[in-house]
């Protein structure tokens, strides 16, 4: 018998939008010049992108939910719905979400799912409605739970509960927290990291509800600097369409034009920003050989001054590198 258990994202909606008029309203009157805060045009597309998020995760559900009942009917194992099972199973679904959320930001497949989340150039609560409409990508990292005994209802409450929690991590009017809850739990303070394209901040603090994950696995960055938001390479689209399915396209661009196979699958599986070597040595010919030009060349020089893009970026093969996030 399927547990009875509530949806906690529809009875959280209500509360989702009076944060959401707070967050706007203390912008009115206290701004931030510092903070990325609002723009109208962004925050419709998030909203977009989240009402759009619960027409395509119905359909996704359909196979997904036949192939966990599937599992969970040949496993042998049934963890009862108690008052202390439910923690400890929604402590292996903050685990298991930590391995997917990391999945996507290092496979570039999966990525280009997650990438829809980090497209916004803002950081406030609007962003965390920003997303993917592809999440049939999500599904195998938990079928482990399924087959040690956990009913799909159960796993779909804790995959919602673990959403609920991570709309309040994305605002910059809340900073730091006291230490024992910066070290537990995952904050608006790490998650800020998370969102942001600095070098150093790049595919870090992965967490969920803990970011005792990050700590444990060596993804942990505390924020120091003030982070920018967004994409290394941003898109300059608020078209809905286009946002959930730009990096889709960019890897089918790569792999039409890749020259070989092996090529070809590590457009698509390697990271996001993989180039093969024979792109990544010609670009260091290029850089090398641009670098060492006699000083008597003004033109040469001129435009080493003025393009430093070329020397830095190994992104001169097919298509451009694929945009990063945090």
């Amino acid at each position: 018998m399927s547990p009875n258990l509530p949806d906690v994202v529809l009875w959280s909606i209500p509360a989702f939008v009076l944060l959401t008029v707070v967050e706007m309203v203390s912008y009115r009157l206290h701004p931030d010049e510092d903070a990325a805060g609002y723009e109208t045009k962004d925050a419709a597309t998030s909203v977009g992108m989240g009402l759009g998020s619960l027409v395509f995760d119905a359909l996704w559900k359909i196979p997904i939910v036949a192939l966990y009942t599937a599992v969970y009917a040949l496993t042998p194992l049934a963890i009862p719905v108690l008052w202390w099972t439910v923690p400890l199973m929604l402590l292996g679904q903050d685990f298991f979400y930590y391995w997917s959320h990391r999945g996507h930001h290092v496979i570039r497949i999966l990525w280009a799912c997650h990438v829809v989340h980090h497209s916004s150039r803002k950081f406030n609560l609007t962003t965390a409605l920003r997303q993917p409409w592809t999440t049939w990508t999500v599904w195998p990292f938990y079928v482990p739970l399924i087959a040690l005994g956990v009913h799909p209802a159960v796993l779909a409450f804790c995959s919602s509960a673990n959403l609920v929690y991570q709309f309040w991590v994305h605002t910059e009017r809340v900073g730091k927290l006291p230490r024992p809850f910066e070290f537990v739990l995952n904050t608006p303070s790490h998650h800020r990291v998370h969102h942001a394209s600095q070098g150093g901040y790049l595919d870090r603090n992965f967490g969920g509800i803990l970011i005792i994950w990050d700590r444990m696995f060596g993804s942990f960055t505390a924020e120091t600097e003030r982070p920018v938001f967004g994409l290394t390479k941003n898109i300059a689209t608020y078209n809905p369409l286009r946002v959930a399915t730009h990096e889709y396209a960019a890897i089918a661009r790569d792999v039409r034009a890749a020259r070989s196979w092996p090529e070809r699958a590590g457009r698509i599986f390697r990271g996001p920003g993989w180039q093969p070597r024979a792109v990544v040595a010609a670009a260091l010919a290029a850089a090398a050989t641009t670098t060492s030009a006699p000083a008597t060349e003004p033109a040469t020089a001129t435009a080493t001054a003025t393009e430093p893009a070329t020397a830095t970026e190994p992104a001169i093969g097919p298509a451009a590198v694929a945009e990063r996030a945090v």
